[in-house]
This record gives structure tokens, sequence and C-alpha cells, in this order.
């Protein structure tokens, strides 16, 4: 059961080499815990699966008795030697036990498909733990519980309750899967593509395997060429990162978040794992070097273009792709496609024009799309033309198939390895062609939307290589109390950022006195509450803007001492008014999964592009890069960036540096929960913080997280 393709390693056990986890996936023998000869049992589905495994395979069952031809031994005693593999077809409650005793018979890793663990509430997550517990004292890695197991064609091993997955093709794409049947479901879509899988995982509850181990699985084995990642929730979200930087590193990985609508609880109750903020996830997988789709059609398009090609590490805004179409209609489809999702489809150089021109008809487009009217012998002479730019990074080709008009290989000539090829017609057409592509390195699609998600997803795997992250920040200090707005901001300026000019006072008549240092009829002034305690000081009426007299500053003193109708000790923050500009929000968190997190987003005006490419707000893990901060600006809607409704254009290189000071900050003082600099208004001189909020654990809360 072996298979090559250009560019690949071998397949099979001849490529084997030692890994902490091959006894559970590349077992040389197996034994099945309630194997059943009775067909409606999932016992006998599971042996069904497993019956063409190379390897020694024992049913065991206590009534004995024979299972597909095979002799049931009765217990684990009967073994005659160590086993690597025991798959538990059996009830929860009987799981920790039979645990034990596959460890005492020497079983070093364990599938366990039942259900009702963790999965189903608190009883069913003390029965895990006793499993899990038991598993650990008898040096047996797990695998579950509450999956449907595995497949790996490469191995020939298929640990999985569906037979016919028994008959997926070998290749070198692996998934690693949070649901069974999200397993199944990529596994049977690569077939249908023509794609061969090298393993797919289900990881169900993940109580011992989960998506760190399986990614540093993948990333050591040299018959995985890309992997699928599909994730419900993630709950060691530091070590997934890591993981997933580690094999990115080496091979492409493509990730498909469930949870963009409200299905945590349905989420919880299958695999036991809350999905937690979908933006988020998506981003930290980003940021850890993972091309993120929106489904798992496009999952497997997206592999289907890496397991073969990857681009070297550039930037987004320096990857040019061209399309070169034998028919206007489909070329154009893909283009457009590309423009969606922020690929760069330029214009070709002068020299280019004029090569293609001696090439092409007159009335053919020619600038990118590349529009041939029609495939002719000079198809394959445009093709290299078009390859020769040096601003070209990927090609994808859409050409009809026509017998006897245009041999695809013969087209892609040198160009293999950067070229991703599309046609249409009948299925036989792709079956076709498909296998001689394959052979030079050449994905080959039926559709020109999947070709463009390929081609997308080449620039994504480049542009996330590109931009290095900050290495790992241990905190060591602490803020120690609650921050007032004028502390808060006195914080951000020794981090060089800028704020206005500024009074705090402690009572009336010094808050006059600062209206006429600061303020006057062509200078208002901002007149605020001063007070930790407040957060939102505009929801009670804590900020009045515009004041230019003693009179209107009377007025808003009144209207602060009435919030709670106290003025004994009451503070005031009187301050210069900005000028006018775009407003942005930044601010960070300290998230229970991922940990620190630093926002960039649009504020005031700004919501008004809201839906349009680049509102969302821009989330990444911190600490930052200088590199990973300009990222972050560069993610802005363009219109905000080039100054929006006559606002001045945003400085980049100053809002970078906001977005470090509070990476700075959040990654280093480690009672920091949450920075709010809401807004940051653009302005001539740059950003300026209007208004800044710290959130600090209070030492007892410190205390309950230390020992939780």
């Amino acid at each position: 059961m072996t298979a090559t393709r250009a560019g690949e390693a071998p397949l099979g056990s001849s490529a084997r080499s030692a890994h902490p986890l091959d006894a559970l996936l590349r077992p040389r023998s197996i034994a099945v815990i309630g194997a059943s000869a009775s067909p409606d049992k999932a016992g006998h589905a599971m042996m069904q699966a497993l019956d063409g495994f190379d390897g020694e395979l024992f049913p065991i069952n206590p009534r004995g008795g024979t299972v597909l031809g095979r002799t049931a031994l009765t217990g684990l005693g009967e073994l005659p030697g160590p086993v690597d593999l025991a798959v538990l077809v059996v009830p929860p409650q009987v799981v920790p036990g039979a645990i034990e005793q596959a460890a005492a018979a020497g079983v070093r890793a364990a599938v366990v498909c039942a259900g009702g663990f963790a999965e189903s509430g608190p009883e069913g997550h003390d029965l895990q733990e006793q499993a899990v517990e038991a598993a650990r004292r008898g040096g047996v890695r797990l695998l579950g519980p509450n999956t449907s197991g595995f497949m790996n064609p490469v191995d020939g091993v298929f640990a999985n309750f569906m037979p016919a997955a028994a008959g997926l093709r070998p290749g070198t794409v692996g998934i690693v899967a949070q649901s069974g049947g999200v397993n199944l479901a990529i596994a049977f879509l690569l077939d249908r593509a023509g794609i061969g899988l090298r393993l797919g995982v289900g990881l169900g509850n993940a109580a011992d395997v989960g998506f760190a181990q399986m990614l540093d699985f993948y990333a050591e084995d040299d018959a995985t060429t890309a992997v699928g990642l599909h994730v419900e929730g993630i709950a060691d979200g530091g070590a997934v990162v890591e993981a997933l930087r580690r094999v990115t590193a080496r091979k492409p990985v493509v990730a498909f978040k469930v949870g963009r609508s409200d299905v945590g609880d349905f989420a919880k109750s299958h695999t036991g794992s809350l999905t937690g903020s979908y933006a988020l996830t998506r981003a930290a997988l980003a940021q850890a070097g993972a091309v993120v789709v929106d489904s798992l059609d496009e999952m497997v398009a997206a592999l289907q273009a890496l397991r073969s090609v990857r681009l070297p590490a550039a930037p987004r805004s320096a990857t040019g792709v061209a399309v070169l179409t034998g028919q206007a209609g489909p070329g154009l489809v893909v283009a457009d496609a590309l423009g969606v999702r922020g690929v760069r489809v330029p214009e070709l150089a002068p020299a280019t024009l004029d090569l293609l021109g001696e090439l092409l008809p007159p009335l053919t487009y020619q600038r990118n799309p590349v529009d041939t009217g029609r495939p002719s012998e000079t198809f394959p002479a445009v093709l290299r033309t078009i390859a020769a730019e040096p601003g070209i990074a990927a090609i994808g080709v859409y050409a009809l198939d026509e017998p006897g008009v245009l041999d695809p290989v013969t087209a892609v000539g040198g160009a293999a390895g950067r070229v991703l090829y599309a046609t249409g017609g009948p299925a036989s057409a792709v079956e076709r062609h498909q296998a001689r592509l394959d052979e030079i390195g050449v994905p080959l699609y039926s559709s020109p939307g999947d070709l463009a998600v390929g081609l997308a997803a080449l620039v994504s795997d480049a542009a996330a290589r590109a931009v290095p992250d900050a290495p790992a920040v241990t905190a060591t200090r602490t803020i120690g109390r609650v921050l007032d707005e004028d502390e808060a901001k006195a914080l951000f300026e020794a981090h060089g950022l800028r704020t206005m000019r500024r009074r705090a006072v402690a009572d009336r008549d010094a808050a006059h006195d600062g209206l006429d240092e600061l303020g006057g009829p062509d200078a208002p002034v901002v007149v605020k509450v001063l007070d930790a305690a407040v957060l939102h000081k505009s929801d009670v009426g804590g900020v009045h803007v515009g004041v230019r007299s003693h009179a209107e500053l009377d007025a808003a003193l009144d209207a602060i001492d009435a919030i709670d109708g106290r003025t004994a000790g009451r503070r005031y923050l009187v301050e210069e008014q900005a000028p006018r500009g775009t407003e942005l929000i930044v601010g960070g968190v300290r998230d229970a999964v991922f940990g620190p997190v630093v926002l960039l987003g649009l504020g005031g005006v700004g919501v008004e592009l809201a839906g349009g490419p680049g509102s969302e707000p821009v989330l990444r893990l911190a600490p930052l890069s200088a590199e990973r901060a300009a990222e972050m600006v560069d993610a802005l809607p363009a219109a905000v960036l080039d100054g929006f409704r006559g606002a001045p254009p945003v400085d980049r290189a100053a809002l970078a540096t906001t977005l470090l000071a509070v990476s700075d900050v959040l990654t280093q003082h480690h009672d920091v929960t949450e920075i709010d600099l809401n807004p940051v208004r653009v302005t001539a001189r740059g950003p300026v913080v209007l208004d800044a909020v710290v959130v600090v654990r209070t030492p007892e809360e410190e205390n309950h997280e230390q020992h939780a």
C-alpha cells in the first residue's frame, strides 16, 4: 500500500520513523475490545473496517466465538504478547477498567469510541477523568473518548466505524478534526476530488491526544505534505498556536473554524468544549500560519493546491497572481473571486504585453487576466511569457477541455510548481488529465471558483510566513491598583503615546484654573469625571465637550456632581479638545484560552464602513513584533488609511507604535486583564489617545487564578 507523487517522500512503512504516537496511529498489532459477530453492533462495523489490516488483529469478546473468520479471545489476558493498539467499543462505564487491563497486558495506545463522557455532564466528566488517569498510570496514549476513530490509508489502518473508509486512496494530506463525522466528510470530499489521504483523525473529546499532539505528529511525518484542521473549540490555545507554528514552518495547514453563528451549546454537547470566540480563534490560527477558510469545500480546494505548490514567504502586497484563460467568462469569475479575497491580480509589465501582443489576436484582453480567445498552438508560449514576469508568483489557468486542441501538461511546461489548472467539460476530462498533471505537481480543478480558492490559499500561506512574531514574554510586573483616566494616560505616555494636555483637579476652583490655562473662547476643553470606578463616563453624563466659558464649565461640573449626588472627594479632568479626525479603537484583553490579545477597530463615523473589506476588528495575539503591528495597521480599510471623509491619513508608523504600547503593557503586567484606548483619534499630528482604561485583577483574584 504505497504511492508516490512528484516532489513527495515515498509513502508506507518504508518511510517509517519512530514517533511517540506510532503505536496509536501506525500500529503493527490491534486488539478490538467489544468485537462482535452481530452485523448490527458497532463492534462488528469496527472489525469490518479493520478486516484488511496487514498486522495482527485480535477480536476480544467475553463470549468468544468467531468474528469475520477470526477466533475471538475472551479477554486481554489471552493475548500472545504486547499489542500496540486497543480499540475500545464498549459502554462508557467499563472504559476505565478496560484501559487498566489493556495497560497490564502491554497495550501502548487506545482508541475510546464510546460517548457519555465529558460531553454529557458532570458524571461523564468524572468518568472521563478516571479513564485518563488509568491511561496515564499505564503509559497508554488515548484517542477520544467520543470518537469514531481514524483512517490511515498509507499504512493500511482503518480504525473507524465506517467500513467504506477502507476504500479511501492513500495520499499525502493529513486531517485533524474535532468531529469524527467531519473527519469522514473531509476524507470523502478529498477522495471525490482525486486527492489521497495520508491520515485522518477524529479527536472527539481529546482527553489526551489533541490538536497540539497531532500537529506535532504531522510536522515530523515525511509522508504528509499538507494538513487540514477542523476546529469547534480550543481549550489549550497556547499549545495549539505553538504547535501550528512548528508545523507551518515546514508544511501548509488549512483550518476551518465552525461557530460563526450561535452553536456553542450544540458544540459543547458534541465534543465537550465551547466554541469560544469565533473571530479570535480564526485570527489566532491565521497568525500561527494556517490558511483559514470558510467551509469544508474551500478546505478541500485549498489543500488541493497546497499539497503540491507552496510559494516563498512574501507579503500579500508583494504576491501577484496572473489568470490565463481560454474563455473570457470563466477567467472573469476567477479574477473577481480573487479580488474579493484581497489577492492582487496586477497589470502586466509593458514588455510582457508587447510579447503577448505578438502571440495573441489583437481583440483579446491581455493585461491580466489574459484571454487567449480560444486555446491555440500559442497557449504554451503565452503561459511561459506570463511566468517569466518577476512580479507574478502564481498562475491560474482555465481552459475548457477540447480534445486535440490543448494538452495541459504541454501547456504548463516548465512553469510547474507555480501553476494551478482548471478545466471544464465531462468528468472523464478531469480524470484523463489529473494523473498526468499530478505527476508534475500541478493541481487540477473542475471549476473556476475552486481555482480561485486554491490561488488565494497559496497567497495566504505565503503571507502568513512573511510576518515574524515576537518571542513570548513572561510578565514580571504589576500595576497593583485600579487606575483613573489621568493615571492610565500617564502610563501610555511613558510608552511614547500622545495625549492632549490636561489637568487632573480635586475641586471646582482648580477646574476653573485649568480652563484658564488650557482653554478659552477659541480653544474649547473637555471636562470629565475623574473616577477609576466609572469606566463608561459618557453613559452617566460624565463627559462634556466644547466647554469654552466659566459658565459652561460650571454647568458641566454640576452635571458631573449629579452623577451620584456627592461632591466630597470628587475629582475632575480638564483637557484640551482634540482636532477632528477619524476615530479608532485600540485595546487589549487577556483571553482565557489564547492569553494576551491586541485589538484594532473602527470607531465613530468609521462604523459606516461596517460589512466592507477590513471593517471587522483586527485581532492578534501578543506580544506583537513591529512587523505584526504594521500588518495590523495595513489590515484597516483603505478608505480609513487614506483619510476618511476629509480626515487626515493615518500615520501608520505612529499607529503601529500605539499597538505595540498596548501589547507591552498587557504582556509585561500579569495583573492587567483589559486595556481600552477608545477613542484614538487620527489627527494631522498623528494618533491621539482621548480616553484610556486599564482594568486590573485584585490580589485576591490573582491568587485565585494561580491556584485554580
